[in-house]
């Protein structure tokens, strides 16, 4: 089968493109931009990757055009495709026909955490010898890959709430139907199609309307709209976890007051399961953990195995990710971009740090910052940070000064990346933390401060 991708540099349409390659069939793909690292990688894997949406693509002839939910109507190549007649499907139901059918599919949904508990869950089946595929929305530490076909039944997939196609407005997530589920967390988010948290409630009962009886639904307890989905319909046992003990959840995470929970043990009910050392930190990072063990346990992984698992688990790339140490000037780069993932993140650096000084530079990036529907909870989410820098791009036309104007001296607002690196240089003192969050490259900032500060 010939597959041509629209869209093919996201990360998403990325790893259905190396699916498929790995299936054997031949792909191509375009994108508005080709560039490093995906157009590398696509490359190695023998995909013929094209610049921009020229109808003249068609002339490919491709058996079948995988359309990605970056494209829409009124694009020139969209417009021929509709003309042709040709046969085309969204990434979403391509990967369910074609890789998900016949397997046990594992699906981690959620407003956060869906990337960091996707890959400790490939990596908990795999450490027990259980080959899975994958596809995630980041690089795990201890894969280096996005996505991978896997040897074995198991398939982990990192389902997003986002709409599929521009022919298919519901979740991509209602497509994979799963026989293993976690609902990590519900908050609102892409404010760009969902106009409230009842709306992406709705999608996530359709995703519950399609788990099986001898299936298993993975719900953080303490996640009230979570609970308020289960209570909508659920047809599928139900196992409760969170953070720590609260009335109906049967299993949590017990750590010391203060700790950074790089250490916890695991609680089910009054008693102890066992015990986690690993390199990662933050109360937030507990629950993924607690979240990716009991959906190794419903597909015959035994905690205590997962536990040894974690202790080897290599993190992953963009998340609390250290891009360098310059004059013991520590610069870190996350992918958090909603202000409850911003807050958890600081929260879990500033519990390793202790009192170092911790400076959070924020760029508003995703459709729903630029919208600025959570404008007013930034300056609490960045609350615990020392100092605290705003980048306002272009795209974003809101006050970003007065959303962070609670912290007083502590906010800075820039419009300039080689700027906003010229002050932090200035500010920066040894023993300094600076975390980057940004959902996109930020620009290279981070590359560019490490630069800057070696020149000082």
């Amino acid at each position: 089968m010939h597959l041509h991708i629209l869209g093919i540099c996201g990360t998403f349409m990325g790893g259905i493109a190396a699916l498929a390659r790995a299936a054997g069939h031949r792909v191509t793909g375009s994108d508005q931009n080709v560039y490093p690292p995906m157009s590398d990688q696509l490359a190695a894997l023998g995909i013929e990757l094209i610049e921009g949406y020229d109808p003249e693509q068609l002339k490919l002839n491709p058996d079948v055009i995988v359309v990605g939910n970056v494209m829409s109507r009124g694009n020139p190549l969209i417009e021929a495709v509709l003309d042709s007649g040709k046969p085309y499907t969204s990434g979403p139901e391509w990967l369910a026909r074609h890789v998900l059918a016949g397997r046990w599919t594992l699906a981690v949904a959620g407003t956060h955490g869906k990337t960091t508990t996707s890959s400790i869950l490939a990596w908990i089946l795999e450490h027990a010898g259980l080959a899975p595929g994958f596809l995630i929305g980041g690089v795990p530490g201890n894969f280096n890959v996005t996505a991978r076909l896997g040897e074995g039944t198991h398939f982990v997939v990192e389902a997003d709430e986002y709409d599929t196609a521009f022919f298919d407005k519901r979740a991509k997530f209602v497509h994979y139907r799963p026989r293993t589920a976690i609902l990590n967390n519900l908050e609102h988010d892409h404010a760009d199609i969902y106009p409230d948290v009842a709306a992406i409630q709705w999608q996530f009962h359709q995703l519950l309307r399609m788990v099986p009886r001898n299936g298993m639904v993975v719900a953080n307890a303490a996640a009230s709209h979570v609970m308020e989905v289960i209570d909508m319909g659920c047809w599928t046992p139900v196992e409760r976890f969170a953070a720590s003990a609260s009335g109906d959840t049967a299993w949590y995470a017990a750590a010391s007051p203060g700790s950074d929970y790089s250490r916890f043990v695991i609680m089910e009910g009054n008693s102890e399961i066992g015990e986690v050392e690993w390199s990662m930190v933050g109360r937030h990072n507990a629950e993924n953990a607690l979240a990716a063990i009991l959906a190794a346990r419903h597909a015959g992984v035994e905690v205590a195995a997962s536990i040894a698992a974690l202790k080897a688990f290599a993190g992953v790339r963009r998340r609390m990710e250290v891009r360098g140490v310059v004059r013991d000037i520590t610069v870190y780069d996350d992918f958090a971009h909603h202000p409850t993932a911003v807050e958890t993140t600081i929260d879990g650096l500033r519990r390793r740090i202790g009192k170092a000084r911790l400076i959070a530079v924020l760029e508003p990036r995703s459709n729903t910052m630029k919208l600025g529907t959570h404008r007013d909870a930034l300056a609490k989410s960045l609350g615990q940070a020392d100092e605290v820098w705003m980048y306002q791009g272009p795209g974003v036309k809101w006050d970003v000064a007065g959303s962070v104007a609670a912290l007083g001296a502590r906010a800075h607002v820039a419009t300039d990346i080689d700027a906003l690196v010229e002050s932090l240089n200035r500010v920066l003192q040894p023993g300094d933390h600076v975390l980057m969050m940004s959902n996109g490259g930020f620009g290279g900032i981070h590359a560019k401060l490490l630069a800057r500060l070696a020149r000082s």
